[in-house]
């Protein structure tokens, strides 16, 4: 058995911690410095993961550790 991410529970994840923090959508683009939300709303619907740099910044900014983040499974 090997790990995956769950890259559509990973985007569950991402909006509810986003929510907990009491930060929008817009917060998250503008603390990424991101021209459109696109990107944040890509991570959470688990169309695409953040890079592991924007990764370490969106735990801190949440407040929270990646491992709080990410979503693993397994996969034969």
């Amino acid at each position: 058995m090997l790990p995956v991410i769950d890259m559509i529970q990973t985007g569950e994840n991402i909006v509810r911690l986003r929510k907990r923090a009491g930060l929008s959508v817009k917060d998250i683009q503008e603390v990424f410095g991101f021209g459109t939300p696109q990107a944040v709303y890509k991570w959470q619907h688990g169309t695409a993961m953040p890079t592991i740099d924007n990764l370490v910044v969106l735990a801190a900014v949440l407040g929270v550790t990646i491992d709080e983040i990410l979503v693993v499974g397994t996969v034969a």
